[in-house]
C-alpha cells in the first residue's frame, strides 16, 4: 500500500505534468489547482510526521506494557 507521502507527492507531480500539456488555459489553471491542493496536504502530512518524531525523541522511555517495570 502506497504511503500518503507517496501518494500526495505523485498526485501532484501528475497534475502538474498534465498542466504543462493541457491545451486551454482554464484546463491548465484547474490542474495547477489540484496540484495545489496535493501539495498542501503533503506539507501538512509531512509537518505531522516531523512533529510526531520530534515528541517521541523527547519523551521519557517508559516501558510498552503497563505491567512491565522499567529497568533503573
Amino acid at each position: 500500500m502506497e504511503s500518503d507521502v507517496r501518494f500526495f507527492r505523485r498526485r501532484a507531480n501528475e497534475e502538474i505534468a498534465a498542466a504543462q500539456r493541457a491545451v486551454t488555459d482554464a484546463a491548465r489553471s484547474r490542474r495547477l489547482v489540484l496540484a495545489d491542493a496535493f501539495l498542501q496536504r503533503l506539507k501538512a502530512v509531512e509537518a505531522c510526521a516531523a512533529s510526531s518524531q520530534l515528541d517521541a525523541s523527547l519523551a521519557p522511555e517508559r516501558a510498552v506494557f503497563p505491567w512491565v517495570v522499567a529497568a533503573e
